[in-house]
Order: C-alpha cells, then sequence, then structure tokens
C-alpha cells in the first residue's frame, strides 16, 4: 500500500485508536476506585462534549469552522441513531465487562470493534473486502476467542461478552457515522458526548448512585474528552477518507495501546494466553493495513458539501457566492469521471466492484 494512499486517512484513525486505547486502563482504574459503570460512562461522554464545546466555541471565534460543512436537518435521524448505539448501549456494555475483566484482556478483546466494523460495512452498506482483509478478520477473531474462553462449561466469561456487545454497538455506531462522514467532526462528536453523557449520567443519578469525588470527577471528564471527545473527531476524519471496514481495522491498534499500558499500571501477568492472542491479532492486523486496492472505476454524477480543496476530483467552479482560499467547504456537483487510481471507499469511492477488471 503505497504512503499516497493511506494518507492523510491512516495516521488519523491510528491515533484515534491510540487515545481510545489509552482510555481503557484509566477507566478501569476508576471502575477500582468505586465509581459506578453506568456512571462513568455518563461522565466519560460528558466529559467529550464538554471538551469539544469549548474547542467548537474557539473554532468560531478565530473563525476556523467555516471550512467544514454543518450538520442539516437529514442528518439528525442518523445522528440520533450512532448517540444511541454508540453513545448510551456501547459505554454502558464496556463499562460492565470492565467491572469484571482485566483492564489487558479487556483492551485486547476491543480489537473486536474494528471486526464489527469491517463485517457491518461488508454485508449491510457493501464496501469492498477482499480475501486479504477476510483472513485479517479471522485471525482478528481467533486471537478474541483465545483470550477471552475461561474453560470448562462457563466457556465466555460474561464480562467478555459485554465487552463484545459494546463492539457491536459500536461497529454498528461507526458505520452509521460514515454516513455523516462529510460534516463537520468536531459537531458530531460534541452534540453525540452532550446528549449521551446527559442520558447516562441522569440515568446513573436516577438510579441512586452518587457522583465520585472532585478527583475522580475530574479525571473522567479529562480522559472522556481525550479518549471520547478527540479520538471520535479523528475516527470520523479518517471515516471520511477510508470507509468504515478500513478505519475500523487501523483503529484495531488501540487495544494494544490498551494492553501495554495495562501490564504497566496494574502489573498484570503477561500471560501465554495474552501473547498468544496478541500474535494472532497482530497477524490480522498486519494483513489489514497492508491491503491496496486501485482499478479502473466510474464516478456518477453527486452533489453533496464538505471540506475540500480542487484536485482532480474537485475540478468544479466557484460561484459568486462560494467561499475563497482552501480548504473550504460549499455544496458542490461532480461530474461524471472515468479513471484508474489507488483509492479507498473514501466519500467519492463508495461505488460498487461488479465491474472491476
Amino acid at each position: 500500500m503505497s504512503a499516497a494512499l493511506a494518507w492523510p486517512g491512516a495516521p488519523l484513525a491510528v491515533l484515534s485508536a491510540v487515545l481510545f486505547g489509552a482510555s481503557t486502563p484509566f477507566a478501569k482504574s476508576l471502575l477500582g476506585d468505586g465509581i459506578d459503570p453506568w456512571l462513568l460512562a455518563g461522565v466519560l461522554y460528558l466529559g467529550s462534549g464538554i471538551g469539544l464545546t469549548i474547542v467548537h466555541i474557539g473554532r468560531r471565534v478565530i473563525g476556523l469552522s467555516a471550512a467544514e460543512a454543518p450538520l442539516r436537518r437529514a442528518d439528525l435521524p442518523w445522528l440520533g441513531l450512532v448517540v444511541l448505539s454508540g453513545g448510551v448501549i456501547g459505554p454502558v456494555l464496556l463499562m460492565i465487562g470492565l467491572s469484571t475483566t482485566s483492564a489487558s484482556s479487556t483492551a485486547l478483546l476491543l480489537n473486536l470493534e474494528g471486526l464489527a466494523t469491517m463485517a457491518i460495512g461488508w454485508l449491510a452498506f457493501h464496501e469492498n473486502v477482499d480475501r486479504r482483509l477476510l483472513i485479517g478478520a479471522a485471525a482478528i477473531l481467533a486471537g478474541a476467542v483465545v483470550l477471552s474462553w475461561q474453560g470448562g462449561p462457563g466457556g465466555l466469561g460474561l464480562g467478555a461478552l459485554g465487552i463484545a456487545g459494546a463492539c457491536l454497538a459500536w461497529g454498528i455506531d461507526n458505520n452509521l457515522t460514515r454516513k455523516l462522514s462529510a460534516a463537520d467532526p468536531v459537531q458530531i462528536a460534541l452534540i453525540k458526548g452532550l446528549v449521551a453523557g446527559a442520558v447516562n449520567l441522569a440515568l446513573a443519578l436516577t438510579s441512586g448512585v452518587h457522583l465520585p469525588s472532585t478527583g475522580a470527577l475530574g479525571g473522567a471528564l479529562s480522559i472522556g474528552f481525550l479518549g471520547y471527545g478527540v479520538s471520535l473527531v479523528l475516527f470520523v476524519l479518517g471515516l471520511r477518507h477510508l470507509g468504515a471496514a478500513r478505519t475500523g481495522a487501523y483503529f484495531s491498534t488501540a487495544p494494544f495501546v490498551g494492553a501495554a499500558l495495562a501490564v504497566a499500571m496494574f502489573h498484570e501477568d503477561i500471560t501465554a494466553r495474552l501473547v498468544g492472542a496478541g500474535v494472532l491479532m497482530a497477524v490480522g492486523l498486519y494483513l489489514h493495513l497492508s491491503e491496496a486496492h486501485e482499478h479502473l472505476h466510474e464516478h456518477d454524477p453527486m452533489d453533496h458539501e464538505h471540506r475540500h480543496v480542487h484536485d482532480v476530483h474537485h475540478a468544479h467552479e466557484h460561484g459568486l457566492d462560494d467561499p475563497a482560499g482552501e480548504p473550504h467547504s460549499h455544496p458542490h456537483r461532480h461530474s461524471p469521471l472515468r479513471h484508474r487510481h489507488p483509492h479507498h471507499p473514501d466519500l467519492h469511492h463508495r461505488h460498487g466492484h461488479a465491474h472491476v477488471r
């Protein structure tokens, strides 16, 4: 895979993964201090929303937000589903799983999010997935099974099943967010954080849970801002360039970051099962990251709005009311185009593959 093909989607997705992966052991440490899992899920997302609201206001003050396309009324149903699946269901299941599963095992099990994202992108949204990606997905799944299997009649632990459920919810969330990836990622992430955080926090407090100490609350808000808020902004940008399946594959680096931090923070044992699962997942991740895709393809006429510069895919002329300078955002129309070059299923390459030669 050429560097030009991977840039800038790959580094954006990997940096998103690093921030989210690092948040897992830190969240585990807060659970160890007695914070209720549901309350913690709400505070993490609230930290994301509050922090990104400050960022959004700062961008408006200095005039940087105009380069991004705002959310439109037609985006709201998709945004509602994103908040429900990824902002409410996913984090609650993760916190429940964290309460009964070691931090290092949880970190590696989170590889299932990338697998769920890819499978949903392939089956439901018809993104192209070749044999290489499928073999990589099988290796990641095998590593997750090795890691979570407890033996005996119990089989998979309930904690592992909770984490797997969170990964499925986030896989749905990631593919739904793909529908919004042309819009301002900060606006998407701050709305998701504020709504999901408020809902989870209200439900937790209604059930009789009390707020933690000021120090623990501040720590959770900070973790949420970086590990959920900034990470989600980078992930949406990755979706814009790579599509859901491949962004999910790059995001699979998150559990390795989390596992390494967990071993260092909690002095957990480096067991043969942990190493074996890590090797299987590393093989799967390598197969995902080394994938390349090039063929002759056609662009149908399309009208949309997103941040862009004028390149081979944006050869349109500007009207009097369109913004000057680049990058910028405005509604524009793509004329039919037929060419061949390396590409991912980004905003402009979500075509079928029956015609590939």
